[in-house]
Formats: C-alpha cells, sequence, structure tokens
C-alpha cells in the first residue's frame, strides 16, 4: 500500500474489497457457529425458563462480539501484512 497518501491502483483496491469481505462473511460464520453452541440447546431442547434465557441472552451477547472481534482482527492483519518485494514471489519468511 502506499504509505504517503498517494492514489491507490486498482488492485489495491481490490485487494482490501476481497480482505474486507473475506472479513465480513468469516465474521458472520465465526458468529453463527457460536450463537448455535451457546443458544443451540435453549432452541431445540425444553430447558427451564432461568438457564433457557441464560444461554439465549449469552448467545445473543457473545455473537456481536465474537464478530467485531474478528472484522478487526482480519483488517488489522492485512494491513500489517507487508506486500512481497518482488511482484509475483512470495517473501522468504511467509
Amino acid at each position: 500500500m502506499t504509505s504517503h497518501g498517494g492514489r491507490r491502483t486498482q488492485a489495491e483496491r481490490d485487494a482490501i474489497t476481497v480482505e474486507i469481505g473475506y472479513a465480513l462473511c468469516s465474521a458472520a460464520f465465526a458468529a453463527a457457529v457460536v450463537f448455535g453452541a451457546v443458544a443451540g440447546p435453549a432452541l431445540l431442547f425444553d430447558l427451564p425458563d432461568t438457564p433457557e434465557r441464560l444461554l439465549l441472552h449469552a448467545g445473543l451477547v457473545l455473537a456481536p462480539v465474537l464478530f467485531a472481534a474478528r472484522v478487526v482482527s482480519v483488517l488489522l492483519r492485512f494491513r500489517s501484512a507487508g506486500q512481497p518485494s518482488q511482484p509475483g514471489r512470495t517473501s522468504p519468511d511467509s
């Protein structure tokens, strides 16, 4: 990426778009899995009221938190990842 505020190339803009899409899709999937794992028993089984409400509320709190954490972590990792020094080649430490 350009570090001096210059215009980005089309390839850089495409890479950012793909990374944002990946971050959103993987975060939505992870949040859905966590919600299903935490709140699923409350939805599938006939539980007493207190554990049922507790599981549903825990799922409703954990899913958005995980979603936000996943999006931020993917985008920060993309931002800090350097591009290879030679186009078409990976750096030796990758």
